[in-house]
């Protein structure tokens, strides 16, 4: 009857940490897992299918591990001793070929999402794509938008429905990008720039981080994404026309200078070839180029 308790406790415990996990589980709103973009969809259904697939392995291998501990514990006069049981070629073919083709298929899942979710691949589309360069400064967000010859600051809106291009930069510690409930994170790193192609497949606000530790005000580098019908943003785009801010040289040394939980604003004017002077300010030299 000892046993028998010991063992329904046992099992009492682990019912209870399951129940706990879902809890907690259903009590939050974990980004990664309530995608809204076509990419972030296929992200989690992704992650999803991988860990399906390992828990063949896993789940077997601690009720096992339990079993067996339970089984032939020292108490347990009934167990059987075969001291010269070397190997059962059932088991063994089955512990063996099991994880192997579980790793073959996740190899053949991995190439073809590798391929499918490319950042620098572009999203197919009937509509025309909308470009918006990403600085990663300490420790804020920079936005410009080079065709309406606008730019905000931790807050970039765009047109639900329509690929975004993102094109990132950094001038500061390299840093990471980052839209859950849209995409995977990639790296903003001096001197150079990357891509992400993400979409929203529906009006929304997104909250947008940073991924990558980069010093006393990382905490606090997040942004809002915003996704609205077209009319929407066209009159988003009007409003910030309107504003008395213009980001020329002297106003982006200003705003690149170190700082800590900046508050969206916006700017009217953006000197042209900005983005690509950020880029260029790591190599050699230029006239003109923004120095710091």
């Amino acid at each position: 009857m000892n046993k028998l308790l010991k063992l329904g406790l046992v099992i009492l415990l682990g019912l209870g940490v399951a129940v706990l996990l879902v809890k907690l589980l259903h009590g939050h709103d974990i980004a990664v897992l309530n995608p809204r973009g076509l990419i972030a969809f296929k992200e989690r259904s992704l992650m999803i299918t991988a860990t399906l697939l390992m828990l063949i392995v896993v789940i077997p291998v601690f009720i096992l591990t339990f079993v067996i501990s339970w089984r032939y514990r020292a108490g347990n006069t009934k167990a059987k001793y075969a001291p010269d049981w070397d190997h059962h070629r059932v088991l063994e073919f089955t512990w063996w070929a099991v994880p192997t083709a579980i790793i073959v298929g996740l190899a053949v899942i991995t190439w073809q999402s590798s391929h499918e979710l490319d950042p620098y691949k572009p999203l197919a589309s009937d509509k025309k794509p909308i470009t918006i360069q990403v600085v990663a400064l300490q420790w804020k967000w920079l936005f410009i938008y080079p065709e309406q010859h606008i730019a905000s600051v931790n807050m970039v809106e765009f047109p639900e429905g329509t690929p975004v291009n993102f094109e990132i930069t950094s001038d500061a510690p390299m840093n990471s990008f980052w839209i859950p409930q849209l995409g995977g994170q990639i790296y903003a790193m001096s001197g150079m720039t990357t891509h992400l192609h993400l979409m929203a497949d529906s009006p929304g606000s997104f909250d947008g981080s940073s991924a990558n530790l980069s010093g006393a005000g990382f905490a606090g580098m997040k942004f809002t994404a915003k996704s609205v019908p077209r009319a929407e943003f066209d009159v988003w785009t009007k409003s910030v026309e309107r504003s008395p801010h213009h980001l020329d040289h002297g106003a982006y040394q200003a705003l690149a200078k170190p700082s800590q939980n900046n508050p969206p604003s916006y700017y009217s004017f953006v000197t042209e070839g900005l983005y690509d002077e950020v880029v260029m300010n790591y190599m050699t030299p230029m006239p003109g180029m923004v120095t710091r």
